[in-house]
């Protein structure tokens, strides 16, 4: 398989997550936009290492999903906070991280 083919389906799922972080509202949806996003990223990675014949591109593709890891606990952990503390979980509702 040629290069392009997947760099074109990770173009279009990084279309799809950078549309959903842009049209939703929910901090939950949001997050999972952003994980395609960073997974579109991990293909593109994974793609031209394949296309060089090194694995360079594998391990910052590794180094990519652990901040995805980090990044989906510390959101999670947020979205959880605020629900207890009975917050507006709508993302237009919050203008500022209050104490």
């Amino acid at each position: 398989m040629a290069i392009g083919w997947y760099l074109a389906v990770s173009a279009l799922i990084f279309a799809i997550g950078a549309g959903g972080v842009l049209t939703r509202r929910s901090p939950l949806v949001i997050l999972l936009c952003l994980e395609l996003m960073l997974n579109a990223a991990n293909l593109a990675l994974i793609a031209f290492s394949r296309m060089h014949g090194n694995s360079d591109g594998q391990i910052f593709a590794i180094i990519v999903m652990v901040v995805a890891a980090c990044e989906v606990t510390v959101g999670l952990g947020l979205i959880v906070a605020m629900y207890r503390r009975r917050v507006p979980i709508n993302v237009d509702g919050l203008r500022e991280l209050q104490g």
